[in-house]
């Protein structure tokens, strides 16, 4: 089913279908704008399809708003992913689709949602490198790189990293002398914790680090990234990035 969206001078989005039938929208979903843009699709269609029963709308989003606050973090603060899934569930979508939520609080928030997997992306990047070492960044990710490890048959190590006195410390729990690494997390804003993760796991004896993220914010640039990863993998579901540091798998066009 094609759509076409409009926007006005004063940022006003409108939508208007085009033609019938079953609707899919496919949207980077990482603004409000964004989240205005897919009401508005609704909307229209929900007007045209009234009265029957047989078509179906779903939603996939590939880099969802706000999936980082997935908890209140601190008395008195706003609760964000409640208030955008409290969104997103006011459309009623008969199916939601995430690509690589944060966390499961993204699928627990938001109705007939399901987790698109980043693995096919991962393995693009680990057979590029030809069989790196995978490397865990904290706790939270170790369950998730636990899983591609063993469907890639590739060892891992995990890292953690506390902070003493305000200063971030990396603790490598694994041999990586001599070895090439590939760091695998969900999103990278700036990527300072990846310079330090890399720059330990290069004291340590690896021979190259690489990272892959699905979600490539990079707000701050690589500058400081170059100075320990010698390459980033990621994909382009948050934004298209023209830098030969950066090899980009296209999941939006």
């Amino acid at each position: 089913m094609q759509y076409d969206i409009k926007k006005f001078k004063d940022g006003q989005v409108a939508a208007k279908i085009l033609e019938e039938g079953d609707l899919q929208v496919h949207i980077r979903g990482n603004s409000y704008e964004d989240l205005f843009t897919i009401a508005a699709i609704k909307e229209a269609w929900d007007a045209e399809n009234t009265k029957s029963k047989m078509n179906t709308a779903s939603l996939t989003i590939y880099c969802l708003i706000g999936q980082r606050s997935d908890r209140r973090f601190n008395p008195k603060e706003s609760f964000d992913l409640k208030i955008i899934a409290h969104f997103i569930n006011a459309m009623r979508f008969d199916t939601v689709q995430i690509l690589h939520p944060h966390s499961a609080i993204s699928l627990a928030l938001i109705e007939n949602a399901k987790a698109l997997p980043h693995f096919p992306y991962v393995k693009k990047a680990f057979d590029a490198i030809g069989n790196p070492v995978l490397v865990s960044p904290d706790a939270g990710a170790y369950k998730t790189t636990h899983e591609i490890a063993e469907k890639l048959n590739a060892d891992l190590v995990p890292s953690n990293k506390v902070r003493v006195k305000g200063a971030p410390q990396i603790s490598i729990q694994g041999d990586v002398k001599g070895k090439d690494c590939l760091i695998v997390d969900d999103l990278a804003d700036g990527g300072r914790t990846f310079t330090f993760l890399a720059a330990e796991l290069k004291a340590q004896g690896a021979a190259k680090v690489f990272l892959y993220v699905t979600h490539a914010q990079f707000n701050y640039g690589f500058e400081e990234l170059k100075e320990s990863i010698d390459h980033i993998y990621c994909t382009n579901s948050f934004k298209d990035i023209e830098d030969g540091f950066v090899t980009q798998f296209t999941v939006i066009k």
